[in-house]
């Protein structure tokens, strides 16, 4: 297994799914990765360097998808907006297999396999015609399915396992709201996911990401 800095060291291409700092937060330790992101969600950082690649997916379709941005023979930048407005996916193909890394499309398997959005959205729209592309994509190629809030993904990357999807109808999006303000006009914000709390004190437990009370920090 590759050291820290090995790994800073080789690592050349990064590619990022979408904007929230606990997929973003760490892009400064690698100085000399060319880190791809939407233009979107680049603009919308703010992001500086020489070393980001604003991606405009202008290589066509790929599969179901409309718009794409080939990086490598094999692995294909895929833009999938809803969750933000330039979220994207990763697809990678090796043989027979598709390796899809796509954020947070979906928080866990089980949203997926009962065909539910995250909570999280900023274009309801665009993320349900994304989990649709999805869902018919991997009903129609053998995919590797691996999320990243849950330790599926890992365990499904090592068994390379093929989801298999049940049809099932669209279920309704709930929407993720802020808490009304109280007395004391303090906002504070999970570190992690982006989740606003309004009060005196931040929550105990974080109820978008379950991280506990030290992730948040003052607006």
């Amino acid at each position: 297994m590759l050291s820290t800095r090995a790994t800073k060291l080789f690592l050349s291409k990064i590619l990022v799914t979408h904007k929230h700092p606990d997929h973003t937060g760490e892009l400064r330790a690698f100085p000399n990765a060319k880190i791809f992101i939407s233009r979107i969600e680049a603009d919308d950082m703010n992001l500086t360097g020489d070393n980001v690649v604003r991606v405009d997916f202008t290589d066509g379709a790929y599969k179901n998808f409309p718009a794409c941005k080939k990086i490598a023979d094999g692995v294909y930048y895929i833009f999938a907006p809803g969750h933000t407005k330039g979220n994207s996916i990763v697809i990678v193909e090796a043989g027979d297999k598709f390796y899809m890394i796509h954020g947070d499309v979906t928080y866990t398997d089980e949203a997926l396999i009962e065909n539910k959005l995250s909570v999280v959205f900023e274009d309801l729209n665009a993320a349900r015609d994304t989990l649709n592309k999805v869902r018919a994509f991997i009903k129609e190629n053998k995919t590797v399915y691996l999320s990243t809030h849950t330790p599926l993904g890992y365990e499904n990357l090592a068994a390379q396992k093929i989801m298999t999807l049940p049809d099932v109808e669209e279920s309704p999006a709930v929407e993720e709201k802020t808490e009304a303000p109280k007395s004391s006009g303090k906002v504070w914000v999970c570190s992690i996911c982006g989740y606003e709390h309004v009060g005196d004190e931040p929550p105990e437990v974080c109820p978008r990401c379950k991280q506990p009370k030290s992730a948040f920090k003052l607006k």
